[in-house]
């Protein structure tokens, strides 16, 4: 359980008196509110689990659509086949969904965290679980509050059993893009899974059965780095879960019916202090404070402050998405959007647009052949039969391709230089071949030193063509 450090206040250092500087966090009871962004974070539940627990069982062009297979050191992203060398596709996909993050939270603050967010949508998860065995939010403090009996002990281990199979079919599924996910499933089955394999389908199960299940709301207060520099990606114009105070202020419970002024409670109360945008937050925070770091931008204090305007007969709107120049200024819907095309979001946009579109491009133009040369360092150079002066090579040819391909080997770059072999060589699809070549030129033909060489590698059926510099060793 984490631990807090609270103020102390009148302590007396030359006291014998111990005092205790630390605070078990207590543990939240989110309610279950419906609303415009509850739905829509649900409708995020469903999105992301469908493509993540789905993905790996579809298949494209008689393989995994999506699998990362590290022992064969190739990568199966729907018709692409990425090697090693290809990195840097991998890596400029990592770089925009950087970018977009910034794009999106300098728009309209913690999207990713508040809807789609990997913690944000299995805790919603384990928390559904957790409501359909336990209760409802009275009914789950009111189970741990008393002491344990047979009916607590069941619910409690139904809950646990259903969070552990969860978090074990997500362990399960994680790996399934490493490795091969039907053949991880009937190794599964045998009980014939590889080492590592069990290790991280354990390790990722653990992980999600111990963030969803008990951290929650601490990974995203505590751990997660992105709720600390947040506010380097916020302005005054950023859109964000807001409490108008103007509307609010000051605070006052009472029934329906009368009006706000007639009891002397301000110009234009509509806050009747019910808690309950406190009650239904996932970090536990009260938003009519201000806008705090734990915060994660899901709405749901929202969802939750418009029900109650609705019974009471009020306007909407008192906690809502707005931006701190516009509630200060009381800007219309409309003028908010106009600031949405500030300089920082077009500088994003852009960069953002220029990223993809050079991405998109080089993939398109990208060739489906690449070979790699290597020397063979056990005979750097000799005396072949004939008279003939060798240096051997070993060439990886990589075929990108879904389909098998012949290939033909040359050379250029010295006088009376020959090949060998010089027949095509086949490679299976989406598979690479280590070949042994020989060049051989005349002794004497070619004064002593390293020289130049380049292999050219080119298919038979579409004549993609790829060269590679090499170097040509001749003793002195």
């Amino acid at each position: 359980m984490t631990r807090r450090i609270i103020p102390i206040a009148n302590a007396n250092p030359g006291g014998g008196e111990e005092v205790g500087l630390y605070e078990a966090s207590k543990k939240i009871y989110p309610r279950t509110v419906r609303g415009v962004f509850a739905r829509w974070r649900w409708a995020l539940v469903f999105l992301t689990q469908l493509v993540f627990y789905g993905m790996p069982w579809v298949e494209w062009g008689g393989r995994q659509m999506v699998l990362f297979d590290l022992v064969a050191r190739r990568f199966y992203i729907f018709g692409l086949v990425l090697y090693p060398q290809d990195l840097i596709y991998l890596s400029g996909l990592l770089v925009i969904s950087a970018l977009s993050l910034f794009l999106f939270t300098a728009v309209a603050g913690r999207l990713w965290c508040g809807y789609a967010c990997p913690q944000t949508v299995y805790t919603e998860i384990f928390m559904w679980v957790e409501q359909r065995i336990e209760g409802n939010r009275a009914a789950r403090m009111r189970l741990d509050a008393e002491p344990m009996s047979l009916e607590k002990l069941v619910k409690k281990w139904a809950k646990h059993l259903l969070w552990i199979g969860i978090a074990m079919w997500t362990g399960f599924t994680f790996v399934g893009y490493f490795t091969p996910i039907r053949e991880l499933g009937v190794a599964f089955l045998q009980t014939k899974m590889g080492s590592w394999e069990v290790f991280w389908v354990f390790f990722y199960g653990f992980a999600t059965y111990g963030n969803a299940g008990f951290m929650r709301e601490q990974v995203c207060k505590y751990m997660c780095p992105y709720a600390r520099f947040q506010s380097a990606m916020f302005d005054r114009d950023t859109l964000i879960v807001t409490y108008d105070p103007r509307r609010g202020e000051p605070r006052a419970p009472r029934r329906k019916g009368p009006d706000p002024r007639s009891m002397a409670l301000g110009d234009c109360i509509d806050c009747i202090d019910c808690g309950l945008c406190v009650q239904v937050c996932p970090t536990g925070i009260d938003i009519r404070q201000g806008l705090q770091y734990e915060c994660i931008g899901c709405g749901l204090c929202a969802d939750a402050c418009d029900t109650v305007m609705q019974k009471m007969a009020y306007a909407p709107g008192l906690i809502r998405y707005d931006t701190q120049n516009g509630m200060e200024a009381g800007w219309s819907r409309r003028q908010l959007l106009r600031r949405v095309l500030r300089p920082r979001v077009l500088v994003y946009a852009a960069i953002l647009l220029l990223l993809v579109t050079g991405l998109l491009a080089s993939l398109v133009v990208r060739s489906p052949l690449k070979v790699d040369v290597v020397r063979d360092r056990a005979a750097l150079a000799r005396i072949a039969e004939g008279g003939r002066l060798e240096n051997v090579y070993r060439l990886q040819i990589m075929n990108a391709t879904e389909q098998p391909q012949r290939y033909r080997i040359a050379a250029s770059g010295l006088e009376g230089l020959s090949v060998s072999p010089d027949e095509p060589v086949a490679v299976d699809a989406a598979q690479s071949r280590w070949v042994a070549v020989r060049l051989q030129v005349p002794y004497g033909s070619v004064p002593a030193g390293s020289h130049t060489v380049h292999f050219g590698i080119r298919e038979e059926g579409s004549g993609a063509q790829v060269s590679e510099k090499a170097a040509f060793l001749v003793p002195r």
